[in-house]
């Protein structure tokens, strides 16, 4: 999430109302999550086994719990507590705004663009031409919805990320403040779900295809012409790669990339990156022709015993 201007460490630091280790006028462009940092991002760490990938990340800001070395052009808010300290600042940069009407007056619309009774349109959301948005779909602020864009009834675009801190008192929000942006000539099926970035974009690209019932996570990125079957779950940070074909109900873990014209069957489970060019099967997903003769092999197990017993 890039701020509206370029502000002094000195200002963030205000803002937060704590410490600070560089100049006073090191200049800071946005917030980021870990994963898609860039410089002059903040990004936020609160535990010592993760200081090290904060601190030699793109991000030229680390918002930490704790005065360490600073790495040269680099600037260190310290601060009690990170976590609070990064919902602060999304919640001053990007606050929630309540709404006025269902299709809000700083929408965007494009020509030929069809809107069905119903439908829920936020705060500067922007959809181009010859779309056609089904009855009651929500598209929650800052959506940005390319040309050509067919959504059907019931999907959901930008709800929060689900990303929560484990406190004594109870699970802590982390708050979302990025977006969601869908690219020409996407295909979304009914009752999809979409969340938007916790400080980035989700992102589906151009022609890809999607089925009833397939939720999306924060700050996923799936590649150009991907087809996803109905009732896919997949979490937040994955990178689904161009043409990726993945058939009902598979699950998939956070932070992994799925390789260009990968293949994953019906009811796999994905809990590792996979490399493209390859169909997947099973849970965990392996080579399908692989997983397809473990599976035969195992059939055989009640035979061997028996042959095994026999020959006794």
């Amino acid at each position: 999430m890039k701020f509206p201007k370029v502000f002094s460490l000195q200002q963030i630091a205000d803002i937060l109302n704590c410490r600070y280790i560089g100049d006073d006028d090191f200049p800071v462009h946005g917030m980021n999550e870990i994963h898609v940092v860039e410089p002059g991002d903040i990004v936020f760490v609160d535990h010592p086994k993760y200081y090290d990938k904060a601190l030699q990340s793109a991000a030229t800001v680390i918002l930490i719990n704790k005065e360490v070395s600073c790495p040269e052009g680099k600037a260190l808010l310290i601060s009690d507590d990170p976590f609070r300290d990064f919902n602060k600042l999304t919640f001053h940069f990007n606050p929630f705004r309540q709404a006025v009407a269902n299709i809000a007056p700083t929408a965007s619309i494009g020509k030929n663009t069809v809107i069905q009774p119903g439908v829920f349109v936020g705060n500067n959301v922007t959809i181009g031409d010859n779309c056609l948005i089904h009855p009651n779909v929500i598209i929650y602020d800052n959506t940005v919805i390319g040309n050509n864009v067919t959504i059907h009834a019931g999907t959901v675009l930008g709800a929060d990320a689900f990303y929560y801190k484990n406190r004594p008192e109870g699970y802590d929000k982390l708050l979302s403040g990025g977006k969601v942006v869908i690219e020409d000539h996407v295909d979304l099926g009914a009752l999809c779900t979409i969340d938007k970035g916790v400080t980035g974009s989700t992102l589906i690209k151009e022609g890809s295809k999607i089925d009833n019932q397939v939720h999306i996570g924060h700050d996923t990125v799936i590649g150009k012409k991907c087809l996803i079957a109905s009732q896919t779950g997949i979490a937040g940070c994955v990178v689904i790669e161009d043409e990726v074909t993945i058939w009902g109900q598979v699950g998939m873990a956070s932070g992994i990339t799925i390789g260009t014209k990968a293949v994953i069957l019906a009811q796999s489970g994905i809990s590792k990156s996979l490399e493209g060019h390859t169909t997947y099967f099973g849970y965990p997903a392996e080579e399908a022709r692989k997983k397809y003769k473990e599976l035969a092999a195992i059939r055989k197990i009640p035979e061997i015993i028996a042959q095994l017993k026999s020959d006794l």
